[in-house]
């Protein structure tokens, strides 16, 4: 019986252990294709961006094609490869089988299992090792280390005075980099008309040296950031707390536990409607809004529903900036009629994609550049100064503050352009124009203050008072003296650390609707 057994066991072994080389090399191949593509379609990234954006890519207006091409690089080309060498591993077994009697030169059958270790290893450790170092795995671990707590230092938003309130527009330029202004690095300022619309002389203000907080470089984190004042980390980071038993679902609010900037302004009286030519799904865009006291979201359905012809859209975002301004005009005029009869201010929100990479000319924008991102870029801003010209017409600035700011710098994959100038940089900054009705134009706001910041900054523009002009983890732009006990307050080197900790605790709670605070 015992003789029976081995050779079973034997072969029982050896099937086992070629299932586990083929899944060794599926997945190599995997995370080899997967760390290649996100570099070429949004650079490196982090864990937290891969988790909250990647997974939530839409078809139809959020992406559109990568989707499909991440379905067949990632999941079936692998799969592909794999097979192919299993059936051509079965096939030199057969043929070895069949010709074992036969007289052929000897070859040492060690040297050929080197050489096939060796492939292997390399396909897994050299997949396994760009993928980790695409998504900043290292990052994520030293977060996970961090002796901070995003908890310890937010502050929860407390408003002592709305009597001077009044209506908002906030509008998020997509990857809008003030950097792209400077024409001696290109080939024109893609911002002369925005900020011809926007001038200092006529009392627009801005944050010199606008920064991206550390961490951040993507649409949903420049929404979350602005409008919380906290870093965007996914579920995944509570996961440690023990708060969450399944960290990756039953989820049906985004940050539910915090109060943001939609809530604020729902509880003192505001109507928050947001416009987006892409699809609000994606990312779960929605789901935010939703969330946190927005009454509305228009996005590409809707423009689809309104009768758009094709020529509006772009297959794999949406609806063109000069579309949206235009339906963004009917908007205001319909918010601002019933904010005089009821005397309900509002809060009108949108987000432009025309500058959404990879670059999509529209019929209404003349390419005048020889890189034709610049010339985009430059059409999308006219769209933009054109609705805050309509503003300015109709006697909307007398009692609306606007808001214009870039989501996020520009993304630097290997796809994109611009790596000439923009690669070594030293200082890149997001764009922002601020407008105050009656707003004393000598007063400047704080330099230098990071995304995390406009979120107090947002309130104080709609004309409410903030206890120490605090919310989140940010201080009004408004003031120049930061509280000792602030986030704001502390060195360089500590405050980017505490923005990198994956503070679980926080993000447990934040996540799961309770009070993140605590």
């Amino acid at each position: 019986m015992s003789g029976q057994i081995l050779p079973v066991t034997r072969r029982v072994g050896a099937v086992v252990g070629r299932g586990l080389v083929y899944v060794l090399i599926w997945a190599g191949l995997a995370l080899l294709i997967a760390a290649v593509g996100i570099r070429f379609y949004w650079g490196k990234i982090s864990v937290g961006q891969m988790l909250l954006n990647l997974v939530s890519v839409e078809t139809d207006g959020g992406g559109g094609p990568i989707v499909w091409i991440g379905i067949l690089g990632v999941g079936v080309v692998p799969l592909l490869i794999t097979v192919g060498i299993a059936l051509w591993q079965r096939s030199r077994r057969r043929t070895r089988r069949r010709d074992r009697h036969a007289v052929r030169p000897r070859r040492s059958p060690w040297i050929m299992r080197t050489v096939s270790t060796a492939l292997v290893a390399a396909v897994v450790v050299g997949g396994t090792t760009a993928f980790a170092t695409t998504v900043g795995m290292k990052d994520y671990i030293d977060a996970a280390n961090s002796p901070y707590d995003i908890g310890d230092y937010y502050v929860e938003p407390t408003v002592t005075s709305d009597k001077h309130k009044r209506n908002l527009v906030l509008i998020y330029l997509e990857s809008g980099e003030a950097t792209l202004a400077d024409d001696q690095l290109f080939e024109k300022d893609a911002f002369a008309p925005l900020k011809e619309a926007t001038k200092v002389s006529d009392g627009w203000q801005s944050v010199a040296d606008f920064q991206q907080y550390n961490g951040g470089g993507w649409t949903m984190a420049g929404l979350t950031s602005t409008q919380c004042g906290v870093p965007l980390k996914g579920i995944g980071s509570a996961s440690g707390s023990g708060t969450l038993d399944e960290p990756d679902g039953g989820v049906d609010t985004y940050l539910g536990g915090l109060t943001c900037l939609g809530d604020v302004l729902t509880e003192h009286g505001y109507n928050n409607v947001f416009l987006g030519g892409a699809n609000a799904s994606f990312a779960a865009k929605d789901t935010f809004l939703s969330s946190h006291g927005y009454s509305e979201e228009k996005d590409l359905s809707d423009w689809r529903a309104a009768g758009e012809p094709e020529k509006s859209f772009r297959s794999d975002w949406g609806l063109s900036d000069e579309r949206l301004m235009a339906y963004a005009k009917e908007e205001i005029d319909a918010l601002h009629a019933e904010a005089e009869k009821t005397g309900r201010p509002f809060n009108l929100s949108m987000l432009t994609l025309d500058t959404h990479e990879p670059v999509h000319v529209f019929d209404y924008c003349n390419v005048d550049t020889q890189n034709e991102v610049t010339s985009v870029f430059s059409c999308s801003m006219t769209q933009v100064a054109g609705f805050v010209d309509y503003m300015k017409e109709k006697g909307y600035l007398d009692d609306t503050a606007v808001v214009i700011m870039g989501d996020h710098l520009k993304h630097m994959s290997a796809g994109d352009a611009f790596h000439e100038q923009l690669d070594y940089h030293p200082n890149r900054t997001i764009f922002n124009r601020i407008w105050i009705p009656g707003q004393d134009t000598t007063s400047t706001l704080r330099p230098g203050a990071d995304q995390l910041n406009m979120y107090p900054t947002i309130l104080e523009a709609a004309g409410l008072t903030l206890e120490d002009h605090e919310a989140g983890l940010g201080v009004s732009a408004f003031v120049s003296k930061i509280p000792d006990s602030s986030a704001q307050a502390m060195e360089p080197g500590i405050y980017t650390e505490l923005l990198e900790s994956l503070s679980p605790r926080f993000y447990a709670e934040a996540w799961t609707h309770e009070n993140a605070t605590q």
